[in-house]
Formats: C-alpha cells, sequence, structure tokens
C-alpha cells in the first residue's frame, strides 16, 4: 500500500528543488498534492503533467491572504488537509553590518512569516481530519552558521524554534511537527553557484559522502514524518546533511 494513501497535502517551493522533488513523491506515494509556488511558468511545467492527484497554485505565499487562499485551494480541490510541507525559502549574503532593510524583511517574510500563517491556517482542516503533519524546512544554519548569513541563520533558528512550539500546542490534537535541516543541496538555489569551481568543490566538501545532496535526499526525509512510521515522532529536526554537522560540531 502506498505510504501516504487517501492524504491531502500541500507542498510550497514546489516549482523546483525540494518541493517539486515532494510533489512528484508524495503523489507517488498516494496522496493528492496542491502544489504552489510563484513562478507560474516552471510550476506548471515540473508538475502540471503529473496526473488529476496534483493540482498547482501560483501564488506568493508573503501575500496579503495568502494563507487562506492556500488551504482553501487544498480543501476546495481535494476535500480536507493533512499535510503541510513549507519549502519555500530565499538566501541573500549579506554581512549584518552592510544588510539592507528590505533583504531582512524579505528574508523573515518568506521563510518566516508566511510559514507561520501558513501553519496557522492549516491547523483547522488538520484538526477536522482528526490529525495531520506540519513538516517545515529549516536549515542546518539553524543550528551552525557563517558570515552573510544573519538574515537567513535567523529565520532558520525561528523555523525551528516555531516548529517545536507547534508541536508542543497541536500535540493533543494529534497533528505533529517536525522541520528538516538540509546541508548542502543541489536546488535552483544553489545551482548557479556551481557554475564557480571553487564554490562547487567548497559545497561538495560539506558532505562526508562521495557525493553532494540531492533534492530527492530531502524529499525522502519528508516522505517519512508524513507517513505513519513517523506517528509518535514530532518536535523533531531532521538533520539530512551527509555527515556535515558530524563534522563541524
Amino acid at each position: 500500500m502506498a505510504r501516504l494513501e487517501n492524504k491531502i497535502a500541500i507542498v510550497t517551493g514546489a516549482a523546483d528543488g525540494m518541493g517539486e522533488a515532494e510533489v512528484k513523491l508524495f503523489a507517488a506515494e498516494g496522496a493528492s498534492v496542491l502544489a504552489v509556488d510563484i513562478n507560474a511558468e516552471k510550476l506548471e511545467a515540473d508538475c502540471g503533467g503529473l496526473g488529476d492527484k496534483v493540482k498547482t497554485l501560483a501564488a506568493d505565499i508573503t501575500g496579503e491572504g495568502a494563507a487562506e487562499r492556500i488551504v482553501g485551494a487544498a480543501v476546495g480541490a481535494f476535500g480536507g488537509l493533512d499535510i503541510l510541507a513549507n519549502n519555500a525559502g530565499v538566501v541573500d549574503y549579506e554581512t549584518a553590518d552592510i544588510m539592507r532593510a528590505d533583504n531582512w524583511r524579505r528574508t523573515m517574510d518568506v521563510n518566516l512569516n508566511a510559514m507561520f500563517f501558513l501553519c496557522q491556517r492549516a491547523i483547522p482542516e488538520m484538526r477536522k481530519r482528526g490529525g495531520g503533519r506540519i513538516i517545515n524546512v529549516a536549515s542546518i544554519n539553524a543550528v551552525v552558521t557563517a558570515p552573510g548569513l544573519a538574515a537567513y541563520a535567523a529565520s532558520k533558528h525561528g523555523v525551528a524554534g516555531l516548529t517545536k512550539t507547534l508541536a508542543v500546542e497541536l500535540g493533543p490534537d494529534n497533528i505533529t511537527a517536525n522541520y528538516i535541516n538540509p546541508g548542502a543541496i543541489l536546488t535552483g538555489m544553489t545551482r548557479p553557484l556551481m557554475d564557480d569551481p571553487d564554490t562547487k568543490a567548497l559545497f561538495e566538501s560539506f558532505s562526508v559522502l562521495p557525493q553532494m545532496g540531492m533534492p530527492e535526499d530531502i524529499a525522502k526525509g519528508a516522505l517519512f514524518l508524513a507517513s505513519d512510521d513517523a506517528a509518535f515522532i514530532t518536535g523533531h529536526g531532521l538533520t539530512i546533511d551527509g555527515g556535515f554537522l558530524a563534522k563541524v560540531k
């Protein structure tokens, strides 16, 4: 039996990378999925032809009323909501002394604020179903950081704190909340950096394994957390980093 049979999921950041991989894996495992991304053209190209179990919605998750629209679209299309997988994120490297205010605000809005409002709006729909799964993407930068990541690391620490609190608050409703800490993963965000040989070598060195992480590695972790196999796991940060934190901590 498919691991997500008869489940209904929302996946943000679905036009590329981890989100796209999750949409395809969740659907293959039996879920009905609303795939959400701001990039309408790429979203439709990557997720628009996956059959009746996948619907696409082009939306800016930071927009006014976005959470209501997104959750409403999933409920309207499929009849409820069991799984919320928040992948959408941005990063713009600037040290704190020169950071632009709009960089800070945009990073917080996309990486943390929009995630909170989506979780908040999803909760009552999950309660109607007798439980649910919230899976938020944080980062290894919720544990360690580097120069230029003041906004990004702060937002990802916020994701960890938010998710742990949701776990404590929602446990009585049989809603689990967990987060994933990806390491260096080859995604739409990191792929352009691979054109520089030194940067590519640096990213590859982040793993103790002989390969760089791929979006499918994160999707498999998200599938586990979304499935009944993880029914007694909540408030947990699942690190998927090829052993990087084991090397640096």
